[in-house]
């Protein structure tokens, strides 16, 4: 007997999702793709494509009529469109989870409410709130509302730098710089059934704030392995997530495990995934969200993986590859200094 598989809706069309879709038609699932971008790069991989705003109501009931299941690539779409869609038809991972990781003041007191470290912190709403918390300077301000890439961000080494911000402080929060050692990530797919598939912690590196490598294994020991993989668990579980999911976190010098960001989406340090493992983070979220089983996944390789930014893809697009590397361009069409406009995976068997 053959099941009817659901159509797939995606909100947003960038790589995140062009790979979602990739991943969604490799198990023939049908994909709509709604983006506020008219040459959002999605649309190559989509069945079909809706270019709206995503505060058009006309064009959000078309698409919602048109699909099963909603799920999205990046976190930052409002609150009340999600939730409005959510009345109609199922949004995977749930709105309400977007209400606390799209507010860093709301995450950080999430993860610290499950006896899971953080950086330390404080909110701050005003310079006399920095004045008052010197403590934790050298710090990072950062808003607490969007902000991604190093974007809404300010390093404080002391008050002296106060002056240094011209527009006012208002709902941010203050983090203490840690004595950092590396960077490292976890991707986790959660299925309805509350089964986990969790790949093994990705090493990463970051220049002025924006992902430029990853890498498995990462060079962490044991208890850092299993412990990174453990915390993710249980943010997803606490969370009631369905989906693929990443956290980021820190490791001191001290060998402290330190939860920085949640990602409530696939994310840019598993794309190794699609090549170093047999079910990449978007087949499994895609799989995830569609209610389908939950298949063992098994790595293939080592890996490690290069984000080609800006007009370095000019570069790639005329090199040729060897048989372990796999090259991936993201399609944009417009080259900015710093965008992300693709990919070099690299695996090390």
């Amino acid at each position: 007997m053959n099941i009817q598989k659901p159509v797939v809706g995606i909100i947003g069309g960038g790589q995140l999702g062009s790979m979602l879709a990739q991943a969604a038609k490799k198990i023939n699932i049908k994909v709509i793709i709604l983006s506020d971008d008219k040459d959002a790069p999605a649309y190559n991989y989509a069945d079909q494509f809706i270019h709206s705003d995503y505060n058009d109501n006309l064009q959000i009931e078309k698409f919602v009529s048109l699909v099963d299941i909603v799920t999205f690539e990046f976190e930052n779409i409002p609150f009340e469109v999600l939730n409005k869609i959510s009345k109609i038809k199922k949004v995977l991972p749930l709105p309400k989870i977007n209400q606390i990781v799209q507010d860093r003041r709301k995450e950080k007191s999430f993860v610290n409410d499950l006896g899971i470290k953080t950086t330390e912190w404080s909110f701050i709403n005003s310079k006399e709130d920095i004045k008052n918390n010197k403590h934790l300077l050298p710090g990072i301000l950062k808003t607490c509302k969007l902000g991604y890439d190093g974007k809404g961000q300010y390093i404080i080494s002391s008050v002296n730098d106060l002056h240094k911000i011209s527009s006012g402080i208002t709902d941010c929060i203050l983090e203490k710089i840690v004595n950092l050692k590396l960077e490292i990530s976890v991707i986790i797919t959660r299925f309805h059934n509350g089964e986990c598939s969790i790949y093994e912690p990705i090493e990463n590196n970051h220049q002025e704030q924006i992902l430029k490598y990853s890498k498995i294994p990462a060079n962490i020991n044991q208890g850092i392995f299993y412990k990174a993989q453990s915390d993710a668990k249980l943010l997803a579980e606490k969370l009631d997530y369905v989906g693929t999911m990443c956290v980021e976190y820190f490791l001191t010098m001290e060998n402290e495990l330190l939860v920085n960001e949640i990602a409530p989406r696939v994310h840019n340090s598993g794309h190794l995934t699609i090549n170093a493992f047999n079910i990449s983070q978007f087949e499994n979220h895609i799989r995830a969200v569609c209610g389908l089983d939950n298949e063992k996944v098994i790595k293939i390789s080592d890996a490690e993986m290069i984000n080609i930014l800006g007009k370095e893809i000019e570069e790639y697009k005329g090199k040729s590859f060897k048989d372990n590397e796999f090259f991936f361009d993201y399609g944009k069409k417009a080259i900015k200094e710093k965008r992300k406009m693709g990919h070099l995976t690299t695996l090390n068997k």
